[in-house]
């Protein structure tokens, strides 16, 4: 296999190059066959990339780009007010088959609608969706759509389970659990939307689908591949690392609050540092865009360095895979 290229949206996300410079860096230390490729303003990376120390530049470059795609911009004003915008950039340099991923913090609605009109989505999918690995008590658990499709049909449903499933295949897990996740288990339970796509699973070979599933049997681990429209999607998510985030702070401050409590931490200080590493958001961090004929990623907004290192780790561990390629072989035998 030739070395990984992945080309960096670095103007993106809430805190922008300065914490995606840096991220890259690290990251071309700890994978030595990594190629970047940072598209952005060109003289400001220069100079961040100027600030650290050994950077191999046989291994990272920069593409110059004029405009930013703003956090809060219409993605129709991205598609055509801008076509120098470093999203844009780095989504070329993949469609010209000069990098073999892109990596982006930016505005989730642009990077989407870009990816579409410049990637193409897969024969067979009607729309691309977000998926990520979620954290359960028996390992993880794929996720998808994450809010690129907030209003979805059942066939988009069922679409998105022969993608993940797919996905999770490539990942090492042998005939994926897919459920369908709803307001409960029986089958009168659900919207109609998500009626008809227990109805189209059910008949489908090739699949292994086990019924509906509540949002604690998500996080039980009872199914590898948990689907949804991107509504529902999002905001389990974000409700998640909230919560995550919540509970560990009030063991912390549990374990602060008077002397007793504070001999009592010291000891479980080494076990609480591990859960919270466990669960820390930004080690699951980065949503891939599935269906596309390409592979994008998309880093959270307001992910800090650790954060868009799992990004890209996400990127190279797709392009590893040939994920796109692995979809495009299977979805013939399981669309409808």
């Amino acid at each position: 296999m030739s070395a990984p290229i992945i080309a960096i949206d670095a103007m993106g996300g809430d805190f922008g190059p300065r914490c995606i410079v840096p991220a890259s860096i690290a990251c071309l230390a700890e994978f030595p066959s990594l190629h970047l490729i940072l598209v952005g303003q060109a003289p400001l990376l220069e100079e961040l990339i100027a600030r650290e120390n050994g950077v191999d530049r046989q291994r990272l470059s920069v593409e110059h780009a004029s405009e930013v795609v703003g956090m809060d911009e219409r993605p129709s004003q991205a598609l055509r007010g801008k076509p120098d915008s470093s999203m844009r950039i780095a989504l070329d340099l993949v469609r010209a088959g000069r990098a073999q991923a892109c990596v982006s913090a930016g505005n989730t609605g642009a990077l989407m609608a870009l990816s579409r009109y410049m990637l193409k989505t897969l024969p067979g999918i009607d729309r691309p969706a977000m998926v990520s690995a979620v954290p359960t008590a028996k390992g993880h658990c794929h996720l998808l759509d994450l809010g690129a499709n907030v209003d979805c049909s059942a066939e988009h449903l069922y679409q998105f389970a022969v993608m993940g499933s797919v996905a999770a295949e490539a990942l090492g897990v042998s005939r994926p659990r897919i459920a369908l996740l709803n307001v409960g288990t029986e089958d009168i339970k659900g919207n109609q939307q998500v009626k008809l796509a227990s109805s189209l699973l059910q008949q489908a070979e090739g699949l292994n689908y086990i019924g509906y599933i509540e949002g604690d049997g998500l996080y039980r681990g009872e199914a590898d591949v948990v689907v949804c429209d991107g509504f529902v999607g999002n905001i389990l998510l974000k409700s998640s690392e909230g919560l995550a985030s919540m509970i560990s702070a009030r063991i912390e401050a549990l374990f602060t609050d008077s002397l007793g409590s504070r001999m009592v931490g010291a000891l479980a200080l080494p076990l609480l540092r591990r859960l919270q590493g466990d669960l820390a958001p930004a080690r699951h961090n980065g949503a891939s865009f599935l269906g596309l004929q390409g592979i994008v990623v998309k880093s959270h907004g307001a992910a800090g360095s650790d954060g868009f290192q799992s990004a890209i780790r996400r990127a190279l561990m797709e392009i590893r895979e040939n994920l796109p390629q692995r979809l495009h072989g299977r979805l013939e035998d399981l669309l409808l």
